[in-house]
Order: C-alpha cells, then structure tokens, then sequence
C-alpha cells in the first residue's frame, strides 16, 4: 500500500488527537508516527517532520515531555497533552470542521 504525505496545517491535529487517545498514558514519537499510519492506514508521518512540530509543541505548552525507557531499553522522550493542548485540540478541530466543509461545497457545487 502507498503512504501518503500528511496535509499541510494538519499534523499538530493530528499528533494532539492521538496523544488524547492514549490519556491518561503518554507515547513516544514513533508511537505516535506508528498511531497514525496504523489509523489512517496510509499517513506517514516523517521523523523530519515529527520531531520538530513535537518541539514546537513543548514550546507552545500543548504537550509536555518527560525521559523514559521504552520496552526495548531504549532513552525515548513520552510525550502527553497539556490543559492547554486539549484547548488547542478543540481549536484545531473546529478549524479542520469548517475548511472540510468549505472543500466539500467547492467540490459538490453544480
């Protein structure tokens, strides 16, 4: 199956909508890279891509990350949402909402 890429103005959503499916746990980058390929079944999510918008996100206080050790004694940074995360959840959401209707009556107008 091909992998496409992650839209534009989409990955924040979609890496704060898969860190509050695993609350009250926290993931790992590849885990959340891995959530959301297993998901959409063919959204990849480039590490060149994850990483940073994960560090913006620590930036901005969506997320919080905390050291640990992975299942394979691997150092891995886990991540989980923030108050603030879930409000800019609910934000990204709403905006996703309005552009996917928006896309939809360009689409299916006459």
């Amino acid at each position: 199956m091909s992998r496409d890429e992650i839209p534009p103005g989409t990955l924040h959503l979609l890496i704060l909508k898969t860190l509050a499916r695993a609350e009250p746990g926290a993931l790992h980058g590849f885990e959340i890279a891995e959530a959301i390929l297993r998901l959409s079944e063919v959204l990849q999510v480039e590490e060149g891509s994850l990483y940073p918008a994960l560090q913006r996100m620590l930036i901005k206080g969506w997320i919080q990350g905390q050291w640990g050790v992975t299942a394979d004694n691997r150092r891995a940074r886990y991540y989980r949402l923030t108050a603030a995360g879930r409000k800019q959840l609910e934000t990204e959401l709403a905006r996703y909402a309005r552009v996917q209707t928006a896309i939809g009556k360009v689409i299916h107008a006459q």
